[in-house]
């Protein structure tokens, strides 16, 4: 079967075994659901295999990925969620708030999408605006006060491109929070869960270690974005998100993310628990690499590791 009408019957398919759910139970409803399942699992095994950067960008899309008030509790103890920016107001597309990750206090900051339509309007589709950024970075500071190492989450288009964002200075705020961040003296451990878009996402993304899920994307711009720029021309998305080199496996090999955490077959929407497992074990061993390190000499790694970026060496014989 095709990639793509695999993916699509298997969103069917899920889509059915969840009205299913939610109906009487009896024995007929049962037995479909036994044959729903045994059709999912070909299905995940039909889409274990390589993904083109195309397909990932859908997988990093999908209605049902795991946001982070989704791995809030599966995460993390005790999380208090903090508002505002002590300026304008609340911005609900970006969370974040103390709590206690394996017996140590931390910070968790990231954005937040919603699944559905009620939620993605509330949160405006994860993407912030300047008071979300300061938000976040007053956050950060707090944290920085009292010896918190910060988890960020990055799951967002872009920042809000709104005249609204423009008149209360977004570019401005996300500047701020890429200069503080390189000056924060305590550990910053950043997770790309879904999309990473641009500035938006980098305003959070300045860390000592940067994970990436395996069906995440990271890119300056969207496919779409680009191929509008470029060619003039929306759909070729898919050219555009094969030059980006905007998957983990790309992004691994430039250097711009340290690790990449497996997804179950299928993608992390599959099983939310199953993949909080893994990310919780990445967080764990990426904290242990800092944690112990003086402040001067995180910072100074910190500094050369995104000064490094983007630096590449004609060799002799090129």
């Amino acid at each position: 079967m095709d990639r793509d009408k695999a993916r699509e019957e298997f969103e069917h398919i899920e889509r059915e075994m969840e009205t299913l759910g939610k109906s009487t139970a009896s024995p007929e409803a049962e037995k479909r659901l036994q044959e729903l399942s045994d059709q999912l699992q070909h299905l995940r095994e039909e889409l274990t295999g390589p993904l083109t950067p195309w397909q990932r960008v859908q997988v990093a899309r999908h209605p049902q990925r795991p946001h982070l008030l989704d791995f809030i509790p599966l995460l993390f103890e005790n999380f208090s969620e903090i508002h505002g920016d002590r300026s304008f107001s609340d911005d609900p597309a970006m969370v974040g708030g103390f709590a206690w990750f394996r017996g140590k206090p931390v910070m968790v900051i990231g954005q937040q999408k919603g699944h559905d339509t009620q939620q993605k309007l509330k949160r405006n589709f994860g993407m912030p605006k300047p008071e979300g950024y300061r938000k976040a970075l007053r956050l950060m500071n707090l944290a920085a006060k009292f010896h918190r190492p910060i988890f960020t989450f990055v799951d967002t288009p872009g920042a809000y491109p709104g005249i609204d964002s423009e008149e209360r200075g977004q570019a401005e705020a996300i500047a701020r929070n890429l200069r503080d961040m390189v000056r924060l003296p305590v550990p910053i451990i950043v997770t790309i869960t879904g999309e990473g878009g641009s500035g938006g996402a980098l305003a959070i993304a300045v860390g000592d270690r940067i994970l990436i899920l395996e069906n995440s994307v990271y890119s300056v711009i969207s496919p779409e974005g680009c191929a509008s720029i470029t060619w003039r021309d929306a759909t070729k998305a898919t050219t555009a998100a094969d030059a980006l080199k905007m998957t983990a496996d790309d992004l691994r090999a430039l250097g711009i993310v340290d690790q990449i955490v497996p997804e179950p077959a299928g993608g992390a929407h599959v099983d939310h628990k199953k993949i909080a497992e893994s990310i919780g074990e990445h967080l764990q061993r990426a904290l242990a690499e800092v944690s112990g390190l003086p402040a001067q000499e995180l910072l100074d790694q910190r500094y050369r590791k995104f000064r490094n970026m983007g630096q590449f060496f004609r060799t002799a014989a090129s």
